[in-house]
């Protein structure tokens, strides 16, 4: 198989990029970024010389390059997006840039390319809130509340419309919060981590009362590679472990790991929109036979650790932010 993964110097789409090689003796792996401030080829160092892997530096808003990427492809997994919440908040127009008009030129070329398999990662914030104890299921209503969670609504919808209009089905997963090893430190756990790394505080949103699932990146792509080569292709997948915590619950695990107690919490405003409750059902991708892997606790614990050996990784990142 050749796949094609677009975003694959991101966070998740590292991880996966990875995953495939490791896991795989006969996919060969071209990785299409744009290498923006969140992409970052030093988090695949240990892959880029495997002779079945293959950088190429392109814009997925760029119709030439991303098509010249789709040419040769048999699958392509399409992870590239802008995703922090907060820089949606104060610059809306590069995540309709780039979620919405770089999806439709994805999905675009990989219908004139006839690709076989085409993945579209999204999330579970296109939902919106819910209150408990509902889950969402896959046919939940779409009511996103921040110009992030909209952008990938809008992605998601215009994957849709190429099954109805094409009959060119692309199939889409939705994802709760990952957490994991070369996550940037302006996500919460990197950041909480990295700031009780310095010795200074961690900040914490309202009130800490806002609830999410907590998926182990590793589970997290193995559960899209699951997707990718046993799913319904145009079906909707929604993907998480069931490790629903407050952030003030997630902010005293961490607290705990390193010694310290709540005086480390500075309690800042709010985030305008800011969702109370994520939950999704998962029962379909585990009918597949995925399953997470990893106990929360046991991720945390990695993640840290993580975190604790590789400052050469963060601390460039978080200087510049």
């Amino acid at each position: 198989m050749d796949l094609l993964v677009t975003g694959g110097a991101g966070f998740i789409g590292a991880h996966f990029v990875r995953y495939v090689l490791r896991n795989t003796d006969d996919v060969r792996v071209t990785n299409l970024d744009g290498l923006t401030y969140a992409g970052n080829l030093d988090s695949l160092a240990d892959v880029e010389d495997d002779p079945r892997y293959r950088f190429v530096k392109g814009d997925i808003r760029d119709h030439v390059a991303v098509a010249e990427a789709v040419g040769d492809a048999d699958a392509v997994v399409h992870f590239a997006a802008e995703s922090h919440v907060d820089r949606s908040i104060t610059g809306p127009g590069v995540f309709l840039d780039t979620n919405v008009v770089g999806a439709g030129v994805v999905f675009e070329a990989c219908r004139r390319a006839e690709v076989e398999r085409v993945l579209h990662i999204s999330t579970d914030e296109v939902y919106g809130s819910i209150s408990a104890p509902g889950s969402f299921t896959e046919d939940g209503p779409l009511a996103p509340n921040s110009p992030y969670s909209a952008s990938k609504a809008g992605a998601d919808l215009l994957a849709r419309s190429y099954q109805a209009t094409y009959g060119y089905p692309i199939t889409v997963t939705r994802t709760t919060n990952n957490f994991g090893p070369f996550h940037h430190p302006e996500k919460v756990i990197p950041r909480f981590v990295t700031n009780l790394l310095d010795g200074r505080k961690v900040p914490l949103y309202g009130d800490g009362r806002n609830v999410r699932d907590w998926l182990y990146v590793t589970d997290n792509v193995a559960a899209q590679w699951q997707v990718l080569t046993d799913g319904e292709p145009g079906a909707l997948y929604n993907v998480g472990a069931g490790n629903e915590l407050s952030n003030l619950e997630l902010t005293l695990a961490i607290l705990d790991r390193f010694g310290v107690g709540e005086e480390m919490i500075e309690f800042v405003d709010d985030r305008p929109g800011h969702d109370l409750r994520y939950s999704v059902d998962t029962s379909r991708i585990r009918a597949l036979g995925w399953r997470p892997q990893m106990s929360f606790e046991a991720a945390l614990d990695e993640t840290i650790a993580w975190y604790r050996a590789n400052e050469w990784w963060w601390r460039p990142l978080k200087d510049a932010a």
